[in-house]
């Protein structure tokens, strides 16, 4: 996971949860996707995962 720009990794992620995955957890396992590390990335932006949306905001 290299996006030198993390807003369209937001818009990324946020569509692939609302389209294909039912959860954070799903979504990093299915796309080999280090989980601590995109929270890490997002949350510098301050954006937070929210498990009842299913989505950072």
């Amino acid at each position: 996971m290299n996006s030198s720009n993390p807003i369209i990794l937001l818009s990324y992620i946020n569509t692939k949860l609302r389209d294909d995955y039912k959860d954070l957890d799903e979504l990093c396992e299915d796309l080999k996707i280090d989980k601590d590390e995109l929270e890490k990335k997002l949350n510098g932006i301050g954006y937070f995962y929210n498990k009842e949306l299913n989505q950072f905001k």
